[in-house]
């Protein structure tokens, strides 16, 4: 189990947002991935099986540091530990959701979108923060203009970046890592094509630019 989700920053600069239709793409998806150099793996909350994905990967690829997403309920953070995940995430952030994460020892990494979410996380205790939808809510600019007031957190951006924004976004000083969904393309899922797949995360080694 983590201690903390700022550990998650250290093993690559993207953390994939996965989407699992179908059951049996979990672990040959998870192990491609894994090949490929990344092994943080945030399968969302989204479809029927996301649940049942989620404790495959982790008893099949242990490799994989498999995280549950889109964590909206002190029930889901209930079913994401007892599924095996090892951190959660979720699109925004309440007292309650971060009360759950703690009493059932699931590192969590809350979204915010304004600055008043970063009050309320920082209130909480939380000091690494997605910022979601991070292209629709001012993207690098906003994340420039908090640096100012909040030198102390660092954000992992998620919504709408693309291999070609994320090295502007990973240049930022208060930016560790970046989520995207681009890593998991439905084509390629639909296609089982998992090498192809494998080279997009190895691809993500090279957009990590010098600060």
């Amino acid at each position: 189990m983590l201690l903390d989700t700022q550990t998650l920053a250290e093993h690559g600069p993207v953390i994939p947002v996965i989407v699992v239709n179908r059951l049996e793409h979990a672990v040959p998806l998870a192990q491609a991935l894994v090949a490929g150099g990344v092994r943080v793996l945030e399968v969302t909350l989204r479809t029927p099986v996301a649940l049942r994905a989620m404790e495959a990967i982790a008893r099949a690829v242990p490799e994989a540091i498999v995280g549950a997403g889109t964590l909206r309920s002190v029930a889901d953070v209930v079913s994401a530990r007892d599924a095996g995940c090892q951190f959660g995430v979720s699109p925004g952030f309440t007292e309650a959701l971060g009360e759950a994460a703690r009493m059932h020892e699931l590192p969590l990494l809350p979204g915010v979108a304004t600055p008043s979410d970063v009050l309320r996380a920082n209130a909480a205790g939380y000091r690494f923060l997605k910022l979601f939808p991070a292209t629709a809510v001012g993207g690098t600019a906003l994340l420039k203009a908090l640096q100012g007031p909040f030198p102390d957190v660092s954000f992992c951006p998620t919504g709408g970046i693309t291999p070609q924004s994320a090295p502007e976004f990973l240049a930022l000083p208060n930016v560790r890592v970046c989520g995207g969904s681009w890593l998991t393309p439905q084509d390629a899922l639909d296609a089982g094509d998992w090498a192809r797949i494998g080279q997009l995360a190895r691809q993500t080694h090279a957009l990590r630019t010098a600060r």
